[in-house]
């Protein structure tokens, strides 16, 4: 498999894990909030301490996703 078909699958299934986390994280929000105006905070920090863990997971995929793009290039160009 080439460097290029990897990057290809790679970035679909990073796309797809991403998108699932961000609706997972609208959720939590949604839950949050409906739980605050019910006058039930006990619901905001959790909800709140999830969303803070998946959004970590995104950003260390996008570092992934970076990572692998930068050394693909330095293997074409060598």
């Amino acid at each position: 498999m080439s460097v290029q078909q990897q990057g290809t699958a790679l970035f679909t299934s990073i796309l797809v894990f991403v998108a699932t986390c961000v609706v997972v994280q609208l959720w939590l929000l949604t839950v949050s909030m409906e739980a605050i105006f019910r006058h039930e905070a006990r619901a905001a920090l959790p909800a709140a301490i999830s969303s803070t863990a998946l959004f970590a997971i995104n950003a260390g995929l996008l570092r992934y996703v970076f990572r692998f793009d930068r050394s693909a290039q330095r293997a074409k160009s060598e």
